[in-house]
């Protein structure tokens, strides 16, 4: 896993385990699988994808991450974080949290070990479950390229 602070998205999001991230390091177009590419939220300049169009705060540069803010959890962050605990293995609400206690660095590297493929070392893909280095044939013949589904490496 890219362990770039900078991957880590306001919300709590860490883009280097997104779909879209990995898609676009992994150039899996040229492997024929149609996915989306994201170089993730901040170093597109979007800061989040998921909250910037609905945070003043974080349109205009005010917080660096959501737990800065008065207002927060907002429900929309609360929304996420329900739809990503349920089909996702992972939190925003905790990713912050841990974040805000033990600082961005910990955060990078805990991260770095929970999402690890058991089979290679690389990165398992929080919204597959689908290590793009080495189960791309899997990824290859799967009709819901953004479910877990079928589980194919160790649930994180």
């Amino acid at each position: 896993m890219d362990k770039n602070p900078d991957l880590v998205a306001p919300c709590g999001m860490n883009c280097g385990i997104c779909s879209g991230y990995l898609a676009s390091t992994h150039d899996i177009k040229k492997q024929g699988i149609r996915m989306s590419y994201c170089r993730g939220c901040r170093p597109r300049n979007k800061q989040c994808a998921f909250l910037k169009k609905q945070c003043r705060l974080l349109t205009e540069g005010k917080v660096n991450f959501c737990f800065e803010c008065p207002d927060y959890p907002c429900d929309r962050l609360k929304t996420i974080d329900k739809r990503y605990r349920e089909r996702y293995h992972m939190s925003m609400l905790e990713n912050l949290s841990f974040i805000k206690e033990h600082g961005i660095d910990a955060f990078t590297k805990k991260e770095e070990e929970k999402w690890q493929c058991p089979d290679c070392g690389r990165t398992i893909c929080c919204h597959n479950g689908i290590c793009f280095d080495c189960g791309v044939d899997r990824l290859k013949i799967k009709k819901e390229l953004y479910r877990w589904g079928e589980n194919p490496n160790k649930a994180v």
